[in-house]
């Protein structure tokens, strides 16, 4: 497997967009329900401002990822990440993420974020009332039906929060983070001895 920058081949591009609707196809059909729908977003992920890697199998795409950058480039967010199907579970994804991490923190960034929405009732904290204390949820959810959500903990973040009902009653959006770099023990106690 070779991963490299995303580049403006159309060839490339075009198999990048139809693993992009392959892949979100289960369980978030609504996501890029259409192959023009995935190819517009792989025109975005082409803007300056955003990076992106792909992951290649004797010169074909076989997974791709993209982040943007906010908060004056301290955290960047991992938007999307598309495994195809069949090569799922082989280390694809976790070898793009780590090509996305250094390249956002070589840019500066601190922070690499995502959320991981639940449209599909795969988890414990979908399909219910999570009010009024969404965090007591969170702290003891459970993957019912291989969320995501797992992998990127093996890759390293952490659940930061959720925000839920964010596509629909009982379907949130989960939230997640890991830092990129060391901390530092140099900084300011904000008044604290």
């Amino acid at each position: 497997m070779e991963i490299r920058a995303l580049v403006a081949d159309q060839r490339l591009l075009d198999q990048a967009a139809e693993i992009l609707t392959l892949a979100f196809a289960e369980h978030w059909p609504e996501a890029w329900p259409t192959l023009a729908d995935a190819r517009e977003e792989m025109q975005e992920a082409l803007l300056p401002e955003r990076v992106g890697f792909m992951a290649l199998i004797e010169g074909n795409v076989v997974g791709w990822i993209g982040g943007q950058s906010s908060y004056d480039g301290n955290v960047w967010e991992l938007h999307p990440l598309a495994v195809h199907p069949d090569y799922q579970g082989h280390g694809i994804g976790r070898g793009l993420v780590q090509a996305l991490e250094a390249e956002c923190h070589a840019r500066g960034g601190l922070t690499l974020m995502l959320g991981s929405d639940d449209e599909a009732f795969l988890t414990s904290a979908s399909g219910i009332d999570v009010y009024p204390n969404p965090l007591q949820h969170l702290a003891t959810i459970q993957n019912r039906r291989r969320h995501p959500f797992e992998f990127y903990q093996r890759c390293g973040f952490s659940i930061i929060g959720m925000i839920p009902d964010a596509n629909g009653l009982g379907k949130p959006d989960i939230l997640m983070a890991k830092r990129l770099g060391a901390w530092s023990s140099q900084l300011p106690t904000g008044g604290l001895a």
